[in-house]
């Protein structure tokens, strides 16, 4: 399935659980970031419909499976900040562990791995350390 993701997608959806970003203006809505979810390891995991500007109502990635669209695909420095900016609730910590946990065979590893432990700290830690005993 053909979604937006990345910042564009950050800044779409509802806000009341999550912020999101807030630099709709300063995006070209007429080249959004699209992504296929066949073959992604999250697979349609946070994916919903919702209005893109100029394109009407597609398929797009919430805030958590768009922030874990930019670190799959490298893009920490957009991504930087997720937790506290984009997220900023709690309650979605494990199910995005979770889900970057899916990334640990992905040859960018050990960056991943970097990121979520300077986003989440120890419950990073504790989460892989948990994961660990299962696998």
């Amino acid at each position: 399935m053909r979604y937006v993701s990345g910042i564009y997608a950050l800044n779409l959806g509802d806000r009341v659980e999550t912020p999101g970003d807030w630099h709709f203006s300063a995006l070209d809505w007429t080249r959004p970031t699209i992504l296929d979810s066949d073959g992604s390891p999250f697979g349609e995991w946070g994916i919903r419909e919702d209005d893109v500007p100029g394109i009407g109502r597609m398929p797009v990635a919430d805030h958590a499976r768009a922030c874990l669209d930019l670190i799959a695909g490298g893009h920490f420095g957009e991504a930087q900040g997720m937790r506290d900016n984009f997220i900023s609730n709690d309650s979605y910590d494990r199910p995005i562990m979770s889900q970057a946990w899916k990334l640990r065979d992905s040859e960018r590893w050990p960056q991943i791995d970097r990121f979520m432990g300077h986003e989440y700290l120890c419950k990073w830690l504790d989460f892989k350390e948990g994961e660990d005993e299962w696998t």
